[in-house]
């Protein structure tokens, strides 16, 4: 068998030439994939909160196919990534720095989402970092659409619950149903329903929204079509989700309550949100832009002599910079010893103020975790006050002041209403508290509740946040109390006098306690 000399002389050769400059095109490709790997396992255990949040909640549940997602479009682009030149990108390290600094903030603090969301860019800034910016331009839309993977969106849960609940009210109210709203509970004439968390549509907005960035990326080549697709793909399902919820309580009306009741109307929400996709996706193609002529792709971006070297060394760059903020997280960790906390709490009480026992019946907040607790009831000839302190020397993820407790956190007779902020003046000093109403076993209180952080009186979350990740970067104290005082409640403002005037006698007794208590 003889060799085809026009093959030996001609084809092979160019074949071989062609392999050779997709190579030297893709050089920084190794380099990119081993940065981004070292990200991953260094910051292991923020990417396994999001993988555990993904296979925990349905909501979520999309997060699994993100990243294949973005690695097919990254793949897509093989060809175009060869043919740009791969500069690496000082700008871009400099991002990476501080996207370093705003995830070890973010862990101290345990602001997990944030902590997610510094991890996912800096997966995506390593690698403009290592190719260079005109080379991640082709790219650009893969390594954004890897933020989708970041399991967030529950604090749109309320709102979305209360539109559902008021879609569904007028609806029925427009159709002849007599119907009777409290909150997010309403009553029609064949039985009751609720609209829960499960209810908001919170899945449906989420997926709808992976969906249509990926459908208007595929489908539409102008920015404007993309972003009004994108914007219609995320306003839809909220008032589909009102439709789904009126369509649901019609059924168990019209059955009598025996159809969609139970585990019925949410397969019944599913089929309802993949036909409103569909009618979504069928509109949408009518506007699809037309594919772009066929062009004969690019010779690869020739090498510049040391062009591996540079590549190794920002690949190399990128990985120190990730290890460093790793390293520097783990030692804050692990930096201060527990201190011993003090056996018990004591505030004296200036007259005419008596310390009582606390009410077995009374209501009482409960924390995560196992902080310094303190109840009492004091009187002073008006009325009883009830002061309860709950107190952390140090702050972990499973145990600090916005930890939500472990359910239930309210026993089965009490229930709460938020009343908004209250500021007023206590000598030289304002002091905000949350106001709101408890409810229960017959009796109604007014309850002021305040954070005290790092020495700080505060009702703001993020204030409180910053204040526990500074305390825990800087030698500076990291102790936090939350303070609540409740009082009985008739409609009159007796209560809030009585409250006024409680803490105002405690406060000196409140500092000077608990200064001597993180001692």
């Amino acid at each position: 068998m003889s060799a085809n000399p026009a093959f030996t002389t001609g084809v092979a050769p160019a074949l071989g030439r062609a392999r050779q400059n997709r190579a030297a095109g893709n050089i920084g490709a190794p380099f990119a994939i081993a940065a981004i790997a070292a990200v991953i396992v260094l910051y292991h255990e923020t990417i396994w909160s999001m993988v555990a949040l993904w296979s925990r909640s349905q909501t979520f549940a999309h997060g699994f196919m993100i990243v294949p997602i973005s690695a097919w479009l990254v793949w897509r682009q093989r060809r175009q990534l060869a043919s740009l030149p791969q500069q690496p990108s000082i700008a871009a390290f400099l991002v990476l720095l501080g996207l370093g600094a705003i995830w070890l903030v973010a862990s101290v603090a345990n602001v997990q989402v944030l902590a997610q969301y510094a991890v996912t860019a800096m997966i995506a800034v390593t690698a403009v970092a290592i190719l260079g910016w005109q080379a991640a331009r082709s790219i650009a839309f893969p390594l954004a659409y890897l933020l989708l993977a970041v399991p967030f969106g529950e604090i749109f849960v309320p709102p979305l619950m209360d539109f559902t609940a008021r879609f569904t009210v007028a609806a029925l109210q427009l159709t002849g149903v007599p119907v009777f709203r409290e909150n997010n509970t309403f009553s029609i004439p064949s039985g009751n329903w609720s609209v829960v968390d499960a209810c908001s549509g919170l899945r449906y907005v989420i997926a709808s929204l992976a969906l249509g960035a990926l459908y208007a990326h595929l489908n539409y080549h102008s920015t404007r079509r993309r972003l009004v697709f994108i914007g219609v793909a995320l306003v839809l399902p909220v008032f589909a989700n009102g439709v789904r919820a009126y369509l649901i309580v019609m059924i168990g009306h019209w059955s009598g309550m025996r159809l969609a009741v139970g585990v019925d109307h949410l397969i019944y929400g599913w089929v309802f949100f993949g036909f409103v996709s569909l009618l979504l996706f069928w509109s949408g193609s009518f506007w699809r832009d037309q594919p772009l002529p066929m062009r004969e792709t690019a010779a690869p971006a020739p090498a510049r002599p040391g062009a591996r070297r540079r590549l190794a060394f920002a690949a190399a760059a990128c990985i120190a910079i990730s290890a460093g903020w790793s390293l520097i997280g783990g030692m804050v960790t692990s930096a201060k010893a527990d201190a011993k906390a003090p056996a018990r709490l004591a505030f004296a009480a200036p007259a005419p103020w008596q310390e009582g026992t606390w009410p077995g019946d009374g209501w009482q907040a409960s924390h995560a975790g196992t902080p310094l607790c303190f109840a009492r009831t004091y009187r002073n000839g008006r009325g009883p006050v009830a002061f309860q302190v709950a107190w952390y020397l140090r702050q972990g993820k499973d145990a600090e002041l916005l930890t939500p407790p472990p359910p239930p956190s309210l026993p089965q007779a009490w229930r709460e209403i938020e009343g908004g902020s209250k500021t007023m003046r206590f000598g030289a000093r304002d002091l905000t508290v949350r106001q709101m109403l408890v409810e229960g076993t017959g009796a109604r209180l007014l309850v002021w509740r305040w954070y005290r952080q790092s020495g700080v009186d505060t009702i703001s979350a993020p204030l409180v946040k910053l204040l526990i990740a500074r305390g825990k970067l800087l030698p500076m104290r990291e102790d936090g109390a939350e303070l609540i005082v409740s009082a009985p409640f008739d409609g009159s403002a007796a209560a809030q006098t009585q409250l006024h005037d409680f803490v105002a006698a405690m406060l000196p007794a409140i500092d000077q306690d608990l200064h001597v208590a993180r001692r």
